[in-house]
Order: C-alpha cells, then sequence, then structure tokens
C-alpha cells in the first residue's frame, strides 16, 4: 500500500471521498489484493494498473453505497413540493438528470474499452496529463499516448453509435 498510497488517494479524492473515506478505500483496496492475489509475492508484483482498478472500483462502490441512504422524508417531500411550485428549480433538476443519464452512458462507454485503454482514458478524464498517467503507471509516455488517443477514437465512436455527438455533450 505504500507504494500505491499516492495513487489510491487520488483515484479516491477525484471521486469526492472525504479523507476518512480515504482510509476506508486503503483498506478496502487491500483486502481486495489479498482476496485475489492470496500470495505475498503476487500482491508484491502487483501492477499499478491492476491497483488502480481495483482502487477506482472500491471508490465507486463507496459512492454507489452513499447514494443508497435514504433521504429524510420530510427533506424529500420539501423538495418535492419546491420542484412542482418553482419552474426554474424543475429546469435544473430535469437538466441535472439529463446531465447524470449521459454522464453513465459515457460512464458504460468507457468500460466497453479495452483495459490497457480504459484505465488510460480513465485517469485522462480524472485530469491527468500523459506525463503524470506515465508515472503512475509506470510505462512510458509514448505507450500512454498511443493508448490514450486510440482509447478516445474508440470512445469517441463507440458515443457516436450511441447516438452522442461528444463535441455537443457538455
Amino acid at each position: 500500500m505504500a507504494r500505491f498510497g499516492r495513487l489510491l488517494r487520488s483515484v479516491g479524492r477525484r471521486r469526492g471521498l472525504s479523507d476518512a473515506e480515504l482510509d476506508e478505500l486503503m483498506q478496502e483496496v487491500r483486502v481486495r489484493l489479498w482476496r485475489a492475489l492470496a500470495d505475498r509475492e503476487k500482491i508484491e508484483r502487483v501492477r499499478s494498473s491492476y491497483v488502480y482498478r481495483a482502487a477506482l472500483s472500491a471508490a465507486l462502490d463507496m459512492v454507489r453505497r452513499r447514494r443508497r441512504l435514504p433521504e429524510e422524508p420530510l427533506e424529500a417531500a420539501r423538495a418535492g413540493a419546491a420542484l412542482a411550485s418553482d419552474p426554474v428549480a424543475r429546469e435544473r433538476a430535469d437538466a441535472e438528470l439529463e446531465r447524470r443519464e449521459l454522464a453513465e452512458r459515457i460512464e458504460r462507454a468507457v468500460g466497453e474499452l479495452d483495459e490497457p485503454r480504459e484505465v488510460v482514458v480513465r485517469l485522462h478524464l480524472s485530469g491527468y496529463d500523459r506525463f503524470e498517467i506515465a508515472g503512475l503507471l509506470g510505462w512510458t509516455e509514448p505507450k500512454v499516448r498511443n493508448l490514450l488517443y486510440r482509447g478516445l477514437a474508440d470512445l469517441r465512436a463507440r458515443l457516436i453509435d450511441q447516438g452522442i455527438d461528444p463535441r455537443s455533450a457538455t
């Protein structure tokens, strides 16, 4: 974990996890690695891309669990009443729903990419440049650049096939 602590924390921060949740993420990734690899030597030789995928999966699971927590019934009723009486709020809520649905479709399309391309594209979309990605994954910059450009081209084609124009999606 010491070797990949920075990577794990950056994955968690980019998913909006608090400091306490970052500690939980570290523990969850540690447990996932023990379960999957079960051998200390295998764990010591694990590649950063594998750890990144485990961290991303664990972070997304934590975010999903947080979203599933029930809202206070009174707050939900007040929010519904406010939407019903305020057309501007209703329009904002509709726009937010469309944005979330688009984000989910993009997320699914990214998940359909080949694993090396998916890892590089996810890091790029999270704000890392090619040199940072190369450093995090222990790859050369030309390899990252190639995977990134091909991954983005694949993603663009998948989105266009779904009727989403990447140039106009915001």
